[in-house]
């Protein structure tokens, strides 16, 4: 493993010697580019954050996995079900919740079953001004937008097969600025059409109807880091709701575009 070190802004491990020079020339592109731009929207739906697919069948569930206080839990009784029922899922991973479940994340990157995809390193709105969501203070500039999406995203690299694919920022607010940052980076910025569970707030009463409503080619954003909410129960009674109206489940990489980057320019 390389040498790391702690980001200041994060509290991150990040790493030192060539992949912290590979990571310092990346970011100072992505600043070279956007560091002066500013931004028309703030919100759920920025222009480019995939928010449903062409899938004419299925749905897409997605899981976020957030860390930081109070979310560095393991709903396993909701994973046991997705496995045991072969229900097909995306999950996205925060750097902080995946130092503090190592082995939920070895079980989900292993599991073909499933997408992992990318949830921020420290679980902010991704913003170039600094906007709030909920009361998150979001990134503060491009160069900030940078490390929130780079530093998890190197550090699942470095587990998985294969780079992450998708990124959903904390809240799941974007500017456009920020999209446009992500999507260079090669990753797709993805949304939602249909709210599971509030943020793992609702009883499992209203996931059920939630979830159930769904249609064929929305993404479906609910929790995997809250046991204690109605989220599991609320999956389980959905489920079998909508395989009876003939909807399949899907990885988002089955049914989303994969994402292409468009490399910064290298900062002089």
């Amino acid at each position: 493993m390389p040498a790391v070190s702690r980001h200041p802004g994060t509290g991150a491990r990040v790493p030192t010697g060539p992949t912290k020079a590979a990571l310092s020339a990346e970011r100072a592109g992505i600043v070279k580019k956007f560091g002066a731009s500013s931004p028309r929207y703030w919100g759920l739906e920025a222009p480019g954050v995939q928010l449903r697919t062409a899938a004419h069948d299925a749905v897409a569930l997605t899981f976020d996995c957030c860390g930081g206080h109070g979310g560095n839990r393991v709903d396993w009784d909701l994973l046991d079900f997705l496995e045991r029922n072969d229900v097909a899922a995306t999950f996205f991973l925060n750097y902080r919740w995946v130092h503090a479940n190592r082995t939920a994340a070895r079980r989900l990157i292993a599991n073909p079953l499933f997408d992992v995809a990318n949830h921020g390193s420290a679980h902010l709105p991704l913003s170039v001004s600094g906007r709030s969501a909920y009361g998150i203070a979001g990134t503060r500039d491009a160069g900030s937008c940078f490390d929130e999406v780079g530093i998890n995203q190197e550090y699942l690299a470095g587990l998985m097969p294969k780079p992450p694919r998708y990124f959903r920022s904390g809240t799941a607010f974007f500017d456009d600025v920020a999209i446009e940052i992500t999507r260079t980076m090669g990753l797709l910025p993805v949304g939602f059409s249909v709210n599971g569970d509030g943020g793992a707030t609702f009883p499992a009463p209203t996931v059920a109807a939630q979830v159930s409503g769904a249609v064929a080619g929305d993404i479906v954003i609910a929790h995997a880091n809250h046991p204690r909410g109605g989220t599991a129960d609320g999956i389980k009674a959905a489920v079998p709701v909508l395989r009876r109206r003939g909807l399949k489940f899907l990885r988002l990489s089955d049914v989303a575009p994969a994402p292409v980057s468009v490399p910064a320019p290298a900062a002089s």
